[in-house]
């Protein structure tokens, strides 16, 4: 079997939602021929909370090596784990290249300044390498203060450093690497461009009741109760306003209705982050229809938040690019979908295809549809919700998007550039 070496920082018990990405590859690559290596950092330096049932999930015979990492200074300077590990992972991979015949470097991004890795690898010992986009790196960050225009500056600066030799680029989305290829024409000739989605893995929906977990957060009553889990978006906020402008214009309408939102707040373990709360607290929607508990719970967890919720509630942003990865947990939860997203979003389409819900298309230059719409797309996924049954759901089509089908995208790719 080739051997690819996967630089992972924050990889379980970290509960951060980019594990899963190197996580679901590890899993799967040995069926393609590859046997993955995983890098991470020594999780004694992770800022988050852990999630020592994540280190459940991983697969057997997964051989995995730490690297240390600086501490976080106080006053709290750089956090960025991949700045504070770099020069550790550095040795900790070459170590690793040399002695195993790495056949190829895999890394994927954030923390964007390990992408600075590869080129550097490379120099030193010849390996191939490729960087996955979980996110864009080079974007317009939101904010207009001094510290967003550096962060977008230095990105600009440092990327094509980083992916002038690579031999791979990968992303969640096309989307997500199309301006690399607009800013760096040459790879265009030198390197392969793969489009990967997260995948969903049926095996992690199926570890939940024999661990025994209960949901905690909220009881189950006779309302309607939708669960939305995971990080907000910047660019999220604007149609989520609109949703909640609908909500208030027409309160008595869904009074038996409750969202809770999950892991929303501004830092992962901050119980008081509140960034829901406030614009529910704008529309009298707080406590009523809307539910905030703002600290990321480990990923089990939410799985059983969703299993124990009447529906899932997903919500894009204004971004075509932006897919977010809660989508195939929604799917493989067995309960019907309400969701909102980016009209040329492939979330969308895996919505759609798998009929696991009710997707409504967010146009960016016309916000204000979203309110007016709101009535008829609720009242179309109450109907869709009553004859609803988890058989109905195409898991022929959502093979497409399984972790299983995405890995062998990757290792197409990696067969060719090795071969």
């Amino acid at each position: 079997m080739k051997k690819i070496l996967i630089i992972s920082p924050h990889f379980p018990p970290s509960n951060l939602a980019a594990v899963h990405r190197s996580r679901l590859f590890a899993q799967h690559l040995p069926a393609n021929g590859w046997q993955p290596q995983i890098l991470m950092v020594d999780e004694k330096y992770y800022e988050e909370a852990l999630d020592e049932n994540l280190v459940k999930l991983l697969p057997d015979g997964l051989k995995i090596e730490k690297a240390g990492a600086f501490n976080v200074s106080k006053p709290r300077l750089i956090g960025d784990i991949g700045m504070r590990a770099f020069f550790q992972l550095y040795r900790k991979a070459k170590e690793i290249i040399k002695r195993d015949s790495v056949d190829f470097l895999y890394i994927p991004i954030p923390s964007f300044y390990v992408a600075l890795l590869g080129r550097w690898l490379h120099a030193s010992t010849g390996v191939k390498y490729g960087i996955d986009y979980i996110d864009p790196w080079v974007h317009t960050f939101p904010g207009s203060g001094w510290r967003y225009r550096l962060s977008e500056a230095v990105a600009k600066f440092l990327e094509p450093i980083a992916v002038k030799k690579a031999s791979l680029i990968t992303g969640v989305a096309e989307g997500y690497y199309q301006g690399v290829k607009d800013r760096n024409p040459h790879l265009n000739n030198t390197c392969l461009f793969a489009a990967m989605p997260y995948g969903g893995e049926r095996r992690d929906h199926e570890m939940v009741k024999p661990l025994g977990l209960k949901p905690y957060l909220f009881q189950q009553n006779k309302k309607l109760q939708l669960v939305y889990a995971g990080a907000m978006l910047p660019k999220a906020y604007e149609p989520l306003e609109a949703i909640f402008q609908a909500l208030a214009n027409n309160g008595e309408q869904y009074n038996n209705l409750e969202i809770h939102f999950i892991g929303t707040g501004k830092t992962p373990n901050d119980q008081n982050g509140y960034n829901i709360r406030p614009l529910a607290e704008k529309y009298q929607l707080w406590q009523n229809i809307v539910f905030e508990y703002p600290a990321r719970i480990p990923y089990l967890d939410v799985l059983v938040h969703l299993d124990a919720a009447d529906g899932v509630f997903i919500l894009g942003s204004t971004e075509p690019h932006y897919t977010p990865s809660k989508v195939y947990q929604g799917v493989l939860s067995g309960k019907p979908i309400l969701a909102f997203l980016h009209h040329a979003s492939t979330a969308l389409q895996v919505v759609n295809n798998t009929k696991a819900g009710i997707a409504y298309p967010i146009q960016p230059d016309d916000i204000g549809s979203i309110t007016a719409d709101f009535a008829d797309t609720f009242q179309q996924y109450l109907q869709f919700k009553q004859n609803f049954l988890p058989s109905f759901v195409d898991m022929q089509e959502f093979d497409k998007y399984s972790a299983k089908a995405v890995t062998n995208i990757l290792a197409t790719a990696l067969n060719k550039i090795c071969a």
